[in-house]
C-alpha cells in the first residue's frame, strides 16, 4: 500500500515491558522495600472489581535520553495501545490505534492534526506533558477514561526482548526489507532476540513480493503478536520469570516511565499474569488515505490540514467497536459522515469501481473514460470534506488520493 509516496524509514517498537514486566518489577521492588514509582504524578487507584485503562505508549525519538526524551527528532507516539483490564471478567483487551489517525486537536498549532502527535505536543509544554496530552486525547477519541500510561522507547523493547533471551514468533509467509528495517525472515518459527524482534515489527514494505505485513494495520498484528510471545515466555513459567527477574528490573528501571505506583504494578502483575487476552484493532488499511491540504474547521488552530497520509476512521464504527470496553461515545472530531445513498457520485473510469460503489450504497453515474488519469482520486465539492472521506473509505483502496474542487457532486477517477 501506499506506493505513491516514498516510506520513510522509522524506528518503530513496542511497549510490550507494560504487560510483561509489572509483574516481576513490582513484585521485586517491594520486596526490596520501595515505594514509589517513576514517571510523575501517581495514578488513580484501582480495584479489582472495576475495568481499568492504560495507555501504553511507544516514543520514536531519535538519541532518546529517556522514554520521556523528544531527542535529536521524533518523539511522537508511533505506538498507541490501549490495555483495558476487566477484573471481574479475568480479560485483558489490547486496543491498537492506528498512529496516522486524523483526529481534531483544537487550539494546537499543528498542520498534520494525528493522533500520534498528541505525545509530542505535550512533550513540547513546560514542563513536559507528553503522556498526559497523549491521555486525553486517546480518552476522547474512544469514549473510555484512561486511568494510567506506561511509555518506552526503541531501547526499551531489545532490553525487554533481550531479558528473556528470545520471544517464538511464527512468520507465516516470506519476510524481506532490505531498505528500512533490514529484516530477512524465511517462512516458519523464528526464536527472536531484540534487535530482530525489533526488525520485525519494524516491517511496512515488504519486497518478498507477497501480501504479508505490507501495511501498518498488519505491523499493529505484528506487534500484538510479539506481545503476547514475551508475555507467554515470561509469565506462563515462574521459573522462568525468577530467572529472568535481575535483567528485567535493569530494563525497566532505565527503559520506562510510567505513573503507576509499585503496589498497583503488583496488583496488576498479578492479574495480567493469569488474564485471558483479547485483541482489538481499530479500523484497517481500507480506512488509510491521501488527503490533499484543505480547509477542515476546528481540526487545529490552522483550521486546514497539510496533505499527507491519513486512517480516517467513523466514529460512529468506533464507538460499536469499543462499546463492550466501556465507551460512551468515540470523538474524532471530523463532520458527521454521510449515509452513502445521500452522497451522489460521478465517476469516469473502472466499471469495476462503479459496480463497488453500486454495491456500498451510492447513487453512481457513469461519466466515461477516466482519460489523463494514472491514480484512483475522488474530488469532493469545497467545503464538503466528509463527503469525500466516505466514499475514500468505500473504495477501499489504501492510497487513493482524496481532494476539494470545484465540482458539485462527488467525482471519482478511477483508472
Amino acid at each position: 500500500m501506499r506506493k505513491s509516496f516514498p516510506m520513510r524509514a522509522k524506528f518503530v517498537w513496542l511497549v510490550v515491558i507494560a504487560l510483561v514486566l509489572v509483574g516481576a518489577f513490582a513484585f521485586a521492588r517491594s520486596w526490596m522495600g520501595q515505594s514509589s514509582a517513576p514517571g510523575g504524578k501517581k495514578a488513580q487507584n484501582f480495584s479489582q472489581k472495576i475495568p481499568y485503562n492504560i495507555l501504553l505508549i511507544g516514543n520514536n525519538a531519535r538519541r532518546a535520553q529517556g522514554p520521556l526524551s523528544l531527542g535529536t527528532s521524533g518523539g511522537e507516539a508511533d505506538i498507541l495501545m490501549v490495555v483495558h483490564i476487566n477484573p471481574k471478567a479475568d480479560t485483558t483487551t489490547l486496543i491498537s490505534i492506528p498512529r496516522d489517525l486524523l483526529i481534531a486537536l483544537p487550539g494546537w498549532r499543528v498542520v498534520e492534526p494525528k493522533v500520534k502527535e498528541s505525545f509530542f505536543l505535550g512533550l513540547t509544554q513546560s514542563p513536559q506533558r507528553g503522556p498526559q496530552v497523549a491521555m486525553q486525547v486517546v480518552s476522547r477519541f474512544t469514549g473510555m477514561p484512561i486511568h494510567a500510561y506506561i511509555a518506552t522507547d526503541f531501547q526499551g523493547f531489545e532490553d525487554a526482548v533481550n531479558a528473556v533471551g528470545c520471544v517464538n514468533v511464527y512468520i507465516p509467509a516470506r519476510l524481506y526489507d532490505p531498505m528500512h528495517s533490514k529484516a530477512d525472515f524465511q517462512p516458519g518459527w523464528h526464536c527472536l532476540s531484540g534487535p530482530w524482534a525489533l526488525a520485525y515489527i519494524r516491517i511496512r514494505q515488504n519486497a518478498a513480493g507477497n501480501s504479508f505485513r505490507t501495511n501498518d494495520f498488519q505491523r499493529m498484528g505484528a506487534e500484538q503478536q510479539v506481545l503476547l510471545a514475551l508475555k507467554d515466555k515470561l509469565l506462563k513459567n515462574p521459573v522462568q520469570a525468577a530467572l529472568h527477574l535481575p535483567s528485567l528490573i535493569s530494563a525497566w528501571s532505565k527503559d520506562v516511565a510510567t505513573n503507576l505506583t509499585h503496589s498497583q504494578l503488583l496488583s496488576l502483575g498479578m492479574t495480567l499474569a493469569h488474564a485471558h487476552l483479547n485483541k482489538v484493532t481499530l479500523g484497517s488499511d481500507t480506512d488509510s488515505m491521501a488527503l490533499a491540504s484543505m480547509p477542515l474547521p476546528g481540526v487545529n488552530q490552522e483550521n486546514a490540514i497539510l496533505g499527507a497520509y491519513y486512517d480516517v476512521l467513523d466514529a460512529a464504527d468506533v464507538t460499536t467497536a469499543l462499546r463492550p470496553y466501556g465507551s460512551t461515545g468515540a470523538w474524532t472530531g471530523l463532520p458527521p459522515f454521510p449515509k452513502p445513498k445521500n452522497v451522489p457520485i460521478k465517476l469516469y473510469g473502472s466499471q469495476y469501481t462503479m459496480a463497488l460503489l453500486q454495491k456500498a450504497g451510492f447513487p453512481v453515474m457513469y461519466g466515461g473514460p477516466a482519460a489523463g488519469t494514472s491514480r484512483l482520486t475522488v474530488v469532493f465539492p469545497n467545503g464538503s470534506p466528509a463527503s469525500g472521506f466516505v466514499v475514500g473509505r468505500a473504495l477501499g483502496a489504501g492510497n487513493e488520493l482524496v481532494e476539494p474542487g470545484s465540482v458539485t457532486e462527488v467525482t471519482v477517477y478511477a483508472p
